[in-house]
């Protein structure tokens, strides 16, 4: 904790952020909005990663080998391809499935929540659903 010039308290982050990967069905909007409130994200794009075509095995494995949760809407494939790499014995990063009729305020406090305030390792072998 710090002071500042007027002497209240403030509270200084000791632990990592979050790290994300946002799929390539995930609206850009709330992604956006996320950096606003939270401008130290640590998040990344299929598209930046040049994986924008990749299946959804091929986004688990990436976010696997580089510590990231994926946040998508798919909660059709992703969940499934997920358990099916857990079920072989490999270890996912985390997935957070968000729902589409989620008012997008919605979403963005629950994500804004869930980076803020946890670490990549409490989301191994994880798939969270949205809202909570």
């Amino acid at each position: 904790m710090l002071g500042n010039r007027w002497g209240e308290i403030t509270l200084t982050r000791s632990r990592p952020m979050l790290r994300l990967l946002v799929d390539q069905n995930f609206d850009h909007d709330i992604l956006r909005e996320l950096i606003r409130r939270v401008p130290q994200i640590d998040a990344v794009t299929a598209f930046e990663i040049g994986m924008s075509e990749a299946t959804d095995p091929e986004l688990l494995t990436w976010a696997a080998q580089n510590g990231r949760v994926i946040v998508t809407f798919d909660r059709r494939t992703m969940p499934i391809h997920a358990a099916d790499l857990m079920s072989e014995g490999e270890n996912i990063a985390g997935v957070f499935v968000v729902l589409r009729r989620l008012p997008l305020h919605q979403v963005i406090e629950d994500l804004e929540l869930m980076i803020t305030c946890s670490e990549n390792d409490e989301w191994v072998n994880v798939i969270r659903y949205l809202p909570f």
